[in-house]
């Protein structure tokens, strides 16, 4: 009787630390989306007021499932399993943040990709950003030397492709450096001599800007349920190959991921195994990885998912041009 007591109690206790949640997430594949393809019954690259075309293959954006209530069952079985991992839950909600609140960012982060995806594909069309002065700031160094509506067109030579890229070339050099700076003015081009001046630590000229990217179409990505900044380069191949007439995919199920900023570099994402694992079973035949995540891409291969290495839009439209003729694009 003792025994068969001890055995009762020992396996009813096994059950409830089973059962019991732990501080740890289950990464697993998540779903993959064909950015040529549509999303409850519409377009998710929608183009309005310009010809479209169409493709043979598929260009699917990859995402990460997350089971954040874990309990240790389901994280035994996680850290047995060749698809999917098992993390501390801080990784992915940091101390201090609510699930509602991260999952809130990572729906801002998503749309943050698709504005970045759609000024990057449109710079590769074709449609430069204009970056504008909107105010300058009263007692700066300015004042006087930059008005409204100026066109900045250069720093000390170096073009001004973006708002991001006006801001780094400021950056790169301390306050009180006297800047060469290249504007359009009424259509004449000028240039002025603006001495930055440090606020809040950091160097800058005194003006408020506008970005803005004139094209005689309207474009919209249209596509819920996924969170994060992962998709912004899938997003701007899908763009390109829907604006120009040549299939980028070449009828091949093309998958891949990593953000992507307004001049179209490619960033490092998380999950590339388990993104790896979905890409495959949706029946890709190459997968694009940002040149940050080869090495962890490389340590958790597919069978037969060759892993092309972008660091860019430029470099990932060069591989897909590459495998349409037949060669060999640079790999992880």
């Amino acid at each position: 009787m003792t025994v068969l007591l001890g055995a009762l109690l020992t396996a009813l206790l096994s059950v409830g630390v089973l059962s019991v949640p732990i501080p740890y997430v289950v990464l697993g594949p998540g779903p993959t989306v064909n950015t040529l393809g549509t999303a409850d019954g519409k377009e998710i690259i929608q183009v309005t007021g310009r010809a479209t075309s169409t493709s043979a293959g598929q260009l699917r954006l990859t995402t990460v499932g997350v089971q954040p209530t874990v309990r240790l069952r389901s994280a035994l079985a996680g850290w047995f399993s060749e698809d999917e991992a098992v993390v501390p839950r801080e990784l992915v909600y940091p101390p201090g943040e609510s699930q509602e609140e991260v999952e809130k960012r990572n729906a801002e982060d998503f749309q943050n990709s698709q504005t970045s995806a759609e000024t990057a594909a449109l710079r590769k069309l074709g449609y430069p950003i204009r970056v504008l002065v909107k105010a300058v700031t009263p007692g700066g160094p300015s004042v006087d030397v930059l008005k409204p509506n100026d066109v900045l067109t250069s720093v000390d030579g170096q073009p001004v492709t973006s708002a991001a890229r006006l801001t780094e070339l400021i950056r790169a050099k301390p306050a009180g450096t006297a800047l060469k700076i290249g504007y359009t003015r009424g259509g004449e081009p000028a240039t002025a001599t603006v001495t930055s001046r440090e606020q809040d630590g950091r160097p800058r000229i005194g003006v408020e800007i506008d970005q803005q990217q004139p094209h005689p179409f309207t474009l919209k990505i249209d596509l819920g349920d996924i969170g994060g900044p992962s998709a912004g380069l899938m997003f701007a191949l899908g763009i390109v190959d829907k604006l120009e007439p040549t299939d980028l995919t070449g009828g091949k199920i093309i998958a891949g991921t990593g953000t992507i900023d307004d001049e179209g570099r490619v960033g490092p994402i998380g999950g590339i195994a388990q993104k790896l694992v979905g890409a495959k079973e949706a029946g890709a035949k190459v997968f694009l990885v940002p040149a940050d995540n080869c090495a962890e891409a490389v340590r958790n291969p597919q069978p037969d998912l060759p892993l092309l290495k972008v660091a860019s839009l430029d470099d990932a439209l060069k591989a897909l041009d590459t495998l349409r003729a037949g060669g060999q694009p640079t790999r992880c």
